[in-house]
């Protein structure tokens, strides 16, 4: 999938006065030249605009003091909605997912007209989607999926949730596209990850668990690439549990739709990985 760079929160309405902020205070120097913090002294578009800027030079920590000594001094008008929503992707990008996602929320509930409360969605769902990456996994994107569908599924479900609600909110949204194949990708994540449960209870001869887990993925993303596997396994389990009739019905609906599906060849797949294969880390095995 994809992943396109998250932007920095949209100032449309403000560009023209930060650029002219900036212009008249480039003796930033002069901010620090006097007694106290410099934060609860400037006027409002100069303290704006020197949080917007550290947020340009990815100075998130001083960004977020910024925004707050302007929320803090301010606590109204178009600034102060725009201070809120940088804050938000502020502490997003220094790592700060839990501050993050309740200044969004705040920022949501209070603002819900605000001409880019549609960037909120969006950036709600990325704080959700980034939380169960882990730096390795970062590493080795290609991988990514995989181990995610290993963890816990918590953060996934909410993130695709705030993306849904995006996109029924803000269909034409200049997000929403990025918000769709987001939730395709988190999707197959949630796929994989019932069908893993469900090998596992296969494997262990839980085989009414096993048949849950597989119908929950036949119901709920059944235009997952994992449905194939979700049918096989409910096959496997109801012939397990001596349910002959409803067997074949899931058979036959497998060979209609997944003819080339390896359980049709191999009765006893899924097999169970080696030992060897056991003792490789990352080795995919679940």
């Amino acid at each position: 999938m994809r992943v396109t760079k998250l932007p920095a929160a949209p100032t449309s309405a403000l560009k023209v006065l930060i650029v002219l902020v900036l212009a008249l205070t480039m003796s930033a120097c002069s901010w620090f030249h006097h007694g106290g913090d410099p934060l609860d002294t400037l006027p409002l578009p100069q303290l704006y605009a020197k949080a917007h800027n550290d947020v340009m030079h990815a100075d998130y920590s001083a960004a977020e003091k910024a925004y707050q000594r302007l929320i803090a001094r301010f606590p109204s008008g178009p600034f102060n909605e725009q201070a809120q929503l940088e804050l938000a992707y502020a502490q997003y990008k220094n790592n700060k997912p839990d501050d993050a996602y309740s200044t969004v929320n705040r920022f949501i509930k209070s603002n819900p007209l605000n001409p880019h409360v549609d960037y909120a969605y969006y950036l709600r769902g990325m704080i959700n989607f980034d939380r169960t990456a882990g730096i390795i996994e970062r590493a080795f994107s290609s991988e990514a999926e995989g181990k995610q569908s290993r963890r816990d599924q918590g953060y996934n479900l909410k993130s695709f949730d705030d993306f849904a609600e995006l996109s029924r909110r803000f269909p034409d949204s200049a997000y929403a596209a990025d918000a769709r194949q987001r939730m395709i990708y988190l999707r197959n994540v949630l796929a994989q990850y019932e069908i893993n449960v469900a090998k596992f209870y296969l494997r262990n001869k839980g085989y009414v668990a096993s048949a849950d887990r597989a119908q929950y993925v036949i119901e709920h993303y059944q235009e997952s690439p994992q449905a194939g596997d979700a049918l096989a396994i409910l096959c496997r389990s109801y012939l397990a549990l001596n349910q002959k009739q409803q067997a074949d019905q899931v058979r036959q609906v497998l060979t209609q739709n997944y003819p080339d599906h390896p359980y049709l060849k191999d009765p006893k797949w899924p097999h169970s990985p080696s030992m060897l294969r056991k003792l490789i880390p990352f080795s995919g095995h679940y």
